[in-house]
């Protein structure tokens, strides 16, 4: 199943020790460290929240119910995954006895101080993560598998699985119809095709659609809790072939999160590739971008005259061999790493120019770099019966889950 999100390959040999994380929402915890606004008169509360089982996107729109504002008005710095405890810091726009009164399921709402500006998103250092893994078969090769980690001084900067959907792994899917100007393709593929592994009831209303494409009849029998989903139903049911209309009903950050997931597709299959051919990602080879970021636009071709000084630099942490994140203005690598890029782009039928998207100009991407891996610094761990406990940092935009499943080598559904 990893196959279906462009991950082909674990970096590290050892068996691994199964099990299954998130049993419960309290064993994965995730802490945003953030960026804070200063402290300044304006319109803006900064507030630290504090949810359990809430997905980013329909935890913002529930608040801006309860505080009777626009969704647009809430300032967030990252996505956070429903079946997990999350801290975030956000913004919003709003008199502060109105946040005061808000009122939502499993969610602690503190306001912390007034600014001028939002908390816009990617204003985030990182991440703390606490997780449990349950079930394990295997505890003791858990410290064998952190030394081979230690000893690459890092793990794959693969996107984890919740960037495509665990239950249904389909986003980059959509996005790729989106790219392709396919927009009645990415709405049924979006609310309308069934996967084996999710809820049966789920399951039987997407079939019903995808078979009969009956827009009134699905919307009496799909789950109130595909939100999303029945809002485009409900929409093409009173407006037939309306697709695009119908998928500008949900919120646009998560129309982006098509087109980006799709982009994380690509560069799994890149990173994948690049293991599989036995060269480095914690070392540069000649051809290669390297950045000074974790995530950057800017990148020095490695070539003859500087590979030396750049590999002394990785070693340093200082920079990072990098792989693309495909987009209208991306750089392509050159050598090794550049047949590869190129290779993934003729098999995906893919031209970065079709990033533009000139129909959809808003959801057009120029694309970056990303470092092949994560450099992981410091990680404490116990092991309690046949549960093991992790807690680590990892800087924005690195999986949690891409590290965990060099340990479980587990099935997708275990994630």
């Amino acid at each position: 199943m990893e196959k279906d999100i462009g991950i082909e390959v674990y970096l590290t040999k050892e068996e691994g020790i199964k099990g299954k994380i998130k049993e419960n929402p309290e064993d994965f915890f995730v802490e945003e460290l953030p960026v804070y606004p200063k402290p300044a008169k304006g319109k803006h509360v900064v507030v630290r929240i504090k949810s359990k089982n809430w997905e980013t996107n329909k935890l913002i729109e529930q608040l801006a119910k309860a505080i009777k504002i626009s969704p647009k008005a809430i300032g967030y710095a990252g996505i956070k995954d429903k079946r997990a405890v999350t801290v975030q810091i956000m913004t919003i726009a709003s008199p502060m006895h109105k946040i005061l009164n808000a009122s939502i399921r499993d969610v602690e709402i503190e306001p912390l101080y007034v600014t001028n500006k939002p908390i816009m998103h990617g204003m985030l250092i990182g991440n703390k993560f606490r997780i449990w893994i349950r079930n394990v078969e295997n505890p003791f090769q858990f410290y064998k598998i952190l030394k081979e980690i230690d000893g690459h001084k890092g793990f794959p900067n693969f996107f984890g699985v919740q960037r495509f959907g665990i239950a249904r792994p389909i986003t980059h899917l959509v996005g790729k119809y989106l790219i392709e100007n396919n927009v009645e393709k990415a709405v049924m593929t979006y609310i309308a095709e069934p996967f084996e592994g999710e809820d049966e009831e789920s399951y039987k209303a997407r079939k019903f659609l995808k078979e009969s494409r009956d827009f009134e009849e699905a919307l009496k029998i799909y789950p109130k809790k595909l939100e999303f989903e029945r809002r485009i139903i409900e929409y093409l049911a009173k407006n037939p072939g309306e697709w695009e209309n119908a998928i500008k009903t949900l919120p646009s950050n998560l129309i982006r999160i098509f087109i980006h997931a799709y982009q994380s597709y690509i560069f799994n299959r890149i990173l994948s590739a690049r293991i599989k051919k036995s060269l480095p990602i914690n070392e540069a080879i000649l051809g290669d971008i390297v950045k000074k970021e974790l995530n950057s636009s800017e990148g020095v071709y490695v070539n003859e005259k500087n590979i030396a000084r750049i590999n002394k630099g990785i070693k340093k942490g200082k920079c990072f061999p990098t792989g693309a994140i495909i987009g209208y203005e991306s750089k392509i690598a050159e050598g090794e790493m550049g047949e590869i890029e190129a290779r993934i782009l003729e098999e995906e039928g893919i031209e970065p120019s079709k990033f533009k998207m000139p129909y959809m100009p808003w959801l057009a991407s120029p694309g970056m770099r990303r470092s092949l891996f994560v450099p992981l610094k410091k990680i404490t761990w116990k092991k309690e019966g046949n549960s093991i406990f992790m807690q680590f940092f990892l800087p924005k935009g690195c999986y949690a889950t891409s590290l965990l499943r060099e340990f479980m080598k587990a099935d997708i559904y275990s994630y």
